[in-house]
Formats: C-alpha cells, structure tokens, sequence
C-alpha cells in the first residue's frame, strides 16, 4: 500500500493539485516531504478525502469528518471493499474521472446514540454502519420499544442496530436483510436470540429506538466496531437517525447491485 500511495501523492501533485497527508499516513508511508495534518483538522482544508484501504478505514475517517461538508473516495486495500469500492490498479484513471467531474454522489445516513444512566447521558457518538449491543459470557435480556411503544422484550447474545449502509456488514452475518442504501430505514437484527421467533426488523428512519438493559452479567455497545462502552442494568440506549450525513463519491458508471453481486459472489 505504501507504494500506491506514493504514486497516487506524486501523480496529483503533478497537477497543481494541494495534497495534504493524514500525519500517521505519512509517518508510516515515509511520506513526510508532502504537507501534513492531523485527520480531525482534514474537513477544515481538504475539498476531497481519498481514502486507501477497507471499509474500517473509511468508516473511522468518516466520523473524524463527521462536521464537515468533505466527501470521500475509497480505495480499496482491505478485503470485501463496500464502501471502498476503487481497485488499487485503476486508482489513477477513476480518480481523474472524478476529479472531471464524472462521478455519482451517495449520501449516507448516520446513527445518533446516546447512553443514559441514572437520567444523564454518559457517552454519545454516531455510527456509519452500525451500533452493537452485545454480551460478554452469557445472555443479556433487552427491551426495546419504538416510538415510546413497547416492542419485545429479548434474551439474546445482544442486538445489532443498523444503517441501510451496516446491512452488508456484521449485521448481515447476524441474519439481517440487505436494506438498499438510499431507503430510510433502521435494521434491528437480534444477535443469537433465545427464541427463535425473535427476527429482524426494519423501521423506518424517523423512529425513535430505545434499548434498556433489563440484565446482564457483562454487556458493551460498540459503533462501528470501533469504538466500546461498558454498559450497566438499567442503562438506556437512544438511537435515531443523525441529523448529519456522508457523501461518498463513485466513479458515474458505478452501480449498487454489481458490487453486491461481486462481494457476495451471487451468480
């Protein structure tokens, strides 16, 4: 990756371009005679954010941008390359063509949690894919309800709540539907529930979800699969849909269906 990456700097350097290097990037890429930046300070200069490696990648990138108007390309270095959907040895000729002009925007929904305890919010982030409850040992007991209106209560291994674009990841593992990423909707996928008449749900994006934890040996909320809260009996998790959005930018022949076809291998 460090080779591609010298290539790419050098190659839209040679344009005119003002190319600014995320500081780690260049540290560990020895790219350190080019303009460099910590990523929170990104969305205050940058017009556009490449981004080399996998959907992990993107999505930390994506929250540190979380405030600014920055939309984002990927380059795929990692595995199955959902949200990183340019190939490596194409970079050059797909990022000339969006840099023309030609390419698709895709806005993306976020999530907007907040943990409460003892009537006070504790810890608050947001999450491009997903928010994860789940337990440590043994089964938690959840209740959620929607809207103020009770839905189910569960005993499970914990609960996944996702964006259309989390579908594809650890919620589709779990048993979840693929929701298409221009619906506005919330997945809540149960995580090995104890009845097997616990099944995934969608709602639509304007609903209000609240998870209280009603008992639990061990249980943490995680976003994006990056970031983890302890969770203790009675703590209520908020979730809604952010007020922000992402904009990822694809060449304009990209389409939603065919990378789903190549990730998954469909025939």
């Amino acid at each position: 990756m460090q080779g591609d990456l010298a290539n790419l700097a050098q190659y839209l350097s040679a344009k005119n371009l003002d190319v600014w290097i995320e500081s780690n990037t260049a540290y560990h890429a020895q790219l350190t005679q080019y303009k460099i930046l910590p990523l929170d300070e990104v969305g205050k200069i940058a017009d556009l954010a490449i981004v080399m490696g996998g959907d992990g990648t993107i999505l930390s990138v994506a929250r540190s941008l979380i405030d600014a108007d920055v939309p984002l390309v990927g380059i795929n270095r990692g595995r199955f390359g959902f949200l990183t959907d340019l190939r490596a040895e194409h970079m050059l000729e797909e990022i000339d063509r969006i840099l023309a002009g030609d390419f698709t925007k895709d806005t993306r929904m976020l999530l907007s949690t907040q943990v409460m305890r003892g009537g006070e919010v504790i810890y608050a982030s947001y999450a491009l894919n997903d928010v994860v409850i789940k337990s440590g040992l043994r089964l938690i007991e959840l209740e959620v309800s929607i809207d103020d209106k009770f839905v189910y209560k569960q005993r499970s291994d914990g609960l996944i709540l996702s964006t259309p674009t989390g579908t594809t990841a650890y919620a589709l593992s779990a048993g979840g539907p693929i929701l298409h990423v221009n619906l506005e909707a919330i997945s809540l996928v149960p995580i090995c529930p104890h009845t097997l008449s616990n099944r995934p749900i969608a709602v639509t994006s304007s609903s209000k979800i609240e998870v209280m934890l009603v008992q639990i040996d061990e249980a943490q909320l995680s976003f994006d699969g990056q970031f983890r809260v302890k969770l203790e009996v009675g703590d209520r998790i908020l979730v809604r849909r952010a007020g922000k959005t992402i904009s990822l930018l694809h060449p304009s022949d990209y389409c939603y269906f065919d990378m789903l076809r190549k990730k998954l291998n469909w025939g």
